[in-house]
């Protein structure tokens, strides 16, 4: 029903139905904007993410030389756009992966934003929250249970798993993110995940992702998710940057100095 109760919608007259001369009958617009308000609260996208769009993710580097970072995030853009394109012709998600601030959860809260827009049910979890809402499932006291706070996980059309690995690895931690993946796995469900740890680490002192999450799990990504490796530097700490030298030169002592 449209959003004022009292109302009657000029199209479907109530029905939910709208009819389209000569070609039949499709759901209403109104129900259409309904849905897509319920599928994006439901699908838990975090505030400071709700403004990403598949159009505002802008490749770093340098696009005349198409140097390595630029290469990267633009295949990465491509991927995520493919995804939305050919979904639900596709089984295979998409495991991102680099360093901080080159975009990685900007595009995987972009893709399901694009696929919520197809009227998909979509999800989006940090994987350390929803470790801890497991956990605290196990307190007596709590009003949750496991199988309430997986089931969402479970039945999600498409998932966005965020920093994956980034809990330490413990036996439990590891049993819980393969019972999860291997779910999903089994039902063919579309998994999104996003990581800081790669395959092939750039330096002696970092961890792999298979260290991360076991020989096992990483086989499953394999054959799930396309690995999309996204170069470039820190998005945040150069936008700090630029912050801090506009502060500096609109600073009072600064102005002072200009007089």
């Amino acid at each position: 029903m449209p959003a004022d109760q009292n109302e009657v919608c000029e199209f479907c007259a109530g029905t939910g139905w709208e009819v389209i001369v000569g070609k039949g009958a499709k759901l209403c617009r109104c129900r259409v904007k309904d849905r897509h308000a319920q599928l994006t609260s439901r699908a838990c996208i975090p505030k400071r993410y709700e403004a990403c769009t598949l159009l505002n993710y802008h490749p770093q580097g340098d696009n005349i030389k198409f140097d390595e970072v630029f290469q990267t995030q633009s295949y990465a853009l491509n991927d995520a756009q493919t995804l939305v394109r050919e979904y639900p012709l596709l089984e295979m998600g998409l495991l991102l992966m680099g360093p901080c601030g080159v975009g990685k959860t900007h595009l995987a809260v972009a893709t399901i934003k694009a696929l919520i827009e197809k009227g998909i049910s979509c999800l989006f979890y940090d994987f350390r929250d929803l470790l801890k809402e497991i956990q605290n499932s196990y307190n007596p006291v709590s009003n949750s249970s496991e199988l309430g706070v997986l089931a969402p996980i479970y039945d999600a059309e498409v998932l966005v798993l965020d920093e994956l690995g980034a809990m330490k690895p413990t036996d439990w931690v590891r049993d819980t993110m393969t019972q999860i993946i291997n779910n999903r796995y089994n039902d063919h469900k579309v998994t999104i995940l996003t990581t800081n740890y790669l395959d092939e680490p750039t330096n002696p002192n970092e961890e792999t992702l298979t260290e991360r999450v076991g020989v096992r799990l990483r086989s499953r990504m394999h054959e799930m998710c396309k690995t999309v490796i996204i170069k470039g530097s820190d998005y945040r700490i150069e936008m700090g940057k630029k912050r801090g030298q506009v502060e500096r030169r609109n600073s009072p002592t600064n102005s002072r100095r200009k007089k």
